[in-house]
């Protein structure tokens, strides 16, 4: 009987952000690779909002086994609002999601 070296954690949930290369951008990043320990980026340009000239964007991109969406969206919300946008686009579960100023 052999015994394995290893265990597997499963996390559940992928949570992106969208976020535009602007003031206060590297902030956002720092705090959420506080919050969730690690992370990816990806880098590319965005055509939103009917902009013809692209804007830098970063797709950051965690996986954690316990988020609630509601809480997810509220913190998307303020992050909208800390880099000055109208909208930021975020995904939960594969679940885009527009938050956008009231």
């Amino acid at each position: 009987m052999s015994k394995k070296g290893y265990i597997t954690k499963v996390l559940p949930h992928s949570v992106k952000f969208y976020l535009p290369r602007t003031e206060g951008y590297m902030d956002v990043v720092k705090e959420i690779a506080s919050r969730y320990g690690s992370m990816s980026l990806i880098e590319f340009d965005g055509y939103f909002e009917g902009k013809f000239e692209p804007v830098k964007y970063t797709r950051l991109e965690v996986h954690t086994d316990i988020m609630e969406e509601q809480k997810f969206i509220e913190y998307a919300d303020v992050i909208r609002s800390r880099l000055k946008q109208n909208s930021l686009a975020v995904e939960f579960d594969n679940k885009l999601i527009l938050v956008i100023k009231s």
